[in-house]
């Protein structure tokens, strides 16, 4: 679908793009009825004000978007984010492009900023992260080619080159790991479970669990934020088994599990091993220091920027798997405490 321009407007008016350009910036020069007719026109093509002046050299916008639909407060604690918007950064500069930022209430809302961000042409490209299972952006997307890199697995990508990590194996080694120290009570605080990344965490977790020989571990969904992390870390802890072992998905939830285990009276990692995902500096800072999967992630971030970059300028990008984030061992995980072992 073509980005509607001033010229395609003014030949169905049959007027010149002066008399557009006089029209949309409501300026003298044009008649109101040649004015309410031409206005008529750009609403039912489709055509944004701020796309006048590109409409008519045809330059590019030299900026990319991406817009975020979690929780705004995610993006001020979540280090991930803004690790991966450094390492987009780090690309957008050499080539000097922009980048686009916005938060988003619901799909709905990121589909119509898609729309709007093409249409007034303010950016040539978008990230799509946080994709879920028959995503309706990817048609969206498509449907005014759009050029777009989803930031996540390709079997959810719908055909859009994918910058992805295998979070399967990563949870895989995780389970191994846990199981190896004795654990057999393990549970998991995971982020929305219509993630599509969630889902293959989600799968990989009860698929290792089987084949270390130990119960499927309880898995329970959240936002991703430190007060919904401790409220499920409160619930799981209380129980009347509860788990020797958490994993979280993400390490605002595990740090903030480190004082739902304080206020219960327990040790870490005596009592509780905590792992996070992914490590960062709050990981670290902390006391224990945290067990955690690591990754690269401006890596992650400037290899996504690279791909985009190549799609606007019409190269022929494929999906690029980043492996996977390695498991590394530190001081919040240790064999359960011996009258855990059902034996």
């Amino acid at each position: 679908m073509k980005r509607p321009t001033m010229a395609d407007i003014a030949r169905r008016a049959g007027v010149s793009k002066v008399a557009v350009s006089y029209a949309l910036n409501d300026q003298p020069g044009v008649s109101e009825a040649t004015r309410a007719s031409i206005k008529s026109i750009a609403a039912e093509l489709g055509w944004r004000p701020n796309s006048a002046a590109r409409a008519l050299t045809g330059g590019r916008a030299r900026a990319v978007g991406l817009i975020v639909r979690r929780p705004a407060r995610t993006l001020g604690v979540e280090p991930f984010f803004m690790e991966f918007i450094s390492g987009v950064e780090t690309v957008l500069a050499e080539q000097a492009y922009a980048l686009m930022l916005q938060m988003a209430a619901d799909q709905e809302q990121e589909i119509e900023v898609c729309r709007r961000w093409w249409g007034e042409r303010r950016v040539d490209g978008v990230f799509l992260m946080d994709l879920r299972t028959g995503d309706a952006r990817i048609d969206a997307v498509r449907d005014v080619d759009l050029p777009a890199v989803v930031i996540g697995p390709p079997e959810v990508a719908g055909g859009l080159p994918a910058v992805w990590s295998d979070d399967g194996e990563s949870m895989r080694e995780i389970v191994r790991y846990l199981a190896a120290l004795g654990h057999r009570r393990i549970a998991r605080v995971a982020g929305p479970a219509e993630l599509a990344h969630t889902a293959v965490r989600d799968t990989a977790l009860a698929e290792a669990c089987r084949e270390a020989g130990i119960p499927e571990a309880t898995v329970v969904h959240t936002d991703y934020t430190g007060d919904e992390g401790a409220r499920a870390a409160r619930a799981l802890l209380i129980a009347p088994r509860r788990p020797t072992a958490i994993v979280f998905d993400n390490d605002i939830m595990a740090v903030a599990a480190l004082s739902v285990a304080q206020e219960l009276g327990l040790t870490i990692p005596a009592d509780l091993s905590v792992v996070a995902w992914d490590e960062s500096p709050l990981t670290q800072v902390v006391r224990p220091t945290l067990s955690a999967v690591t990754r690269d992630i401006p890596a992650y971030g400037a290899r996504s920027a690279t791909a985009l970059l190549a799609l606007i300028d019409g190269e022929d990008v494929g999906s690029v798997r980043e492996g996977y984030a390695h498991f590394v061992p530190r001081g919040s995980t240790s064999p359960p405490p011996p009258e855990s072992d059902p034996r």
